[in-house]
């Protein structure tokens, strides 16, 4: 209310200088006129400037007479749909960024037409993680490695042989590695090892391969699949290793957080997106084949927040495409109350659904597990969820 007043009172208040330079400029030419030359025989044209000042205002007042009538009537809209209130309370639509006044103003902090600050990982992606996405533009030039890179000096395949190039990042000033080998090797910067093998080998039932994944995409009349996201995707291994065998084209969702997984992925020939878990996915409705979530959805992010990213791989997902939960962790106790109950309102076909302990040291500590679940689109969407979706967000 008091938002809506403030905008009623600004516009008052143009409308009023509007209306004044206008009559200002109205007295001063009638004032002109007033003086004629004693050999004047026909009145004094109206100057060019004038009548152009004139157009101008009064079309001025036109509009803000317009934009004062919407918002007068504006108040008596009803309120927003409780959807769009509980969305903008979990990822704000871009207006987050003026509840982060101090990130804000460091972010805007530098100089126009000259090389961007190094703030990427400081400030740029604080500012998305908390709702702030997609950040403002601005027009600096933005950072680049000294030394560019030579055509010859990128790996031609995505599984190279020789570690990448470290000159192709711009490491940070704080950060202890200045090198892809000196990353942990469980971040999935081992491409000659750990990723090499990865979504080819199975060491439990939770792992499914592309093999057989591919498989099941063409029994189920799935395939092929062309087109895919891979959200949290971590280097893009999905994406290489997709590329290889069937030439799709796969999207990584990727935030570096501490270690370079976007340049990881750009230089072994694939597309990354720099985009927080909490964002709508860039992508037009209908036109993925595959979906699948990474091992950093889980438990940690907010159970809201979950289902609208489940609802928005729907969104994004063919008829009849296949949506791939890898390897999601949460405690027990809440696999059946919480997480089963959401990812089932999906209406989806089951193709596999496997639960296993999660072994390591967190995993024993706070009773956790892991689930895989493929599952596929139905090619009508359920009927009369709506309201039991709403009550589950809301808990």
């Amino acid at each position: 209310m008091k938002g809506r007043m403030g905008v009623g009172m600004g516009l008052n208040l143009l409308l009023l200088v509007a209306m004044v330079a206008a009559n200002i400029l109205s007295l001063y030419h009638l004032s002109s006129l007033r003086q004629p030359s004693p050999t004047a025989t026909s009145a004094h044209p109206v100057p060019d400037h004038l009548l152009r000042q004139l157009h101008t205002i009064r079309a001025t007042i036109s509009h803000l007479t317009r934009l004062r009538s919407a918002t007068s009537s504006s108040s008596s809209l009803a309120p927003p749909p409780p959807e769009l209130i509980l969305f903008s309370h979990i990822a704000p639509i871009a207006s987050a960024c003026s509840d982060h006044p101090e990130l804000l103003r460091l972010y805007m902090n530098y100089t126009p037409f000259s090389p961007c600050p190094r703030d990427t990982l400081s400030v740029a992606e604080p500012l998305m993680l908390r709702g702030c996405h997609p950040l403002p533009r601005r027009r600096c030039f933005s950072p680049t490695p000294p030394k560019p890179l030579i055509s010859s000096s990128l790996p031609s395949h995505p599984f190279p042989s020789s570690p990448l190039p470290d000159s192709a990042v711009l490491w940070p000033p704080t950060n202890p590695c200045r090198s892809f080998s000196c990353l942990p090797s469980h971040l999935g910067f081992d491409l000659k090892s750990i990723e090499l093998s990865r979504f080819l080998s199975v060491r439990s039932a939770l792992d499914l391969t592309l093999p057989q994944l591919l498989t099941i995409a063409k029994a189920s009349g799935a395939a092929p699949i062309r087109l895919a996201v891979d959200v949290a995707g971590g280097t893009a291994t999905l994406a290489a290793r997709l590329k290889l065998m069937t030439n799709a084209t796969v999207l990584t969702t990727t935030m570096n957080l501490g270690a370079p997984y976007s340049e990881a992925a750009a230089l072994r020939g694939l597309v990354p997106l720099h985009a927080p878990l909490q964002q709508r996915l860039p992508l037009h409705d209908g036109t993925m084949d595959l979906v699948r979530t990474g091992h950093a959805v889980n438990r940690w992010i907010p159970v809201p927040v979950l289902e609208f990213l489940l609802f928005d791989a729907d969104r994004v997902l063919k008829a009849g495409g296949l949506l791939w939960v890898d390897h999601f962790f949460c405690k027990s106790t809440d696999l059946s109350t919480i997480y089963s109950p959401l990812i089932v309102r999906l209406g989806y076909k089951r193709i596999k659904w496997a639960v296993g302990n999660k072994t390591d040291a967190g995993g024993i500590k706070y009773g956790e597990v892991y689930l895989t679940a493929l599952l596929q689109k139905p090619i009508s969407p359920p009927l009369a969820t709506a309201a039991v979706s709403v009550g589950v967000v809301k808990a």
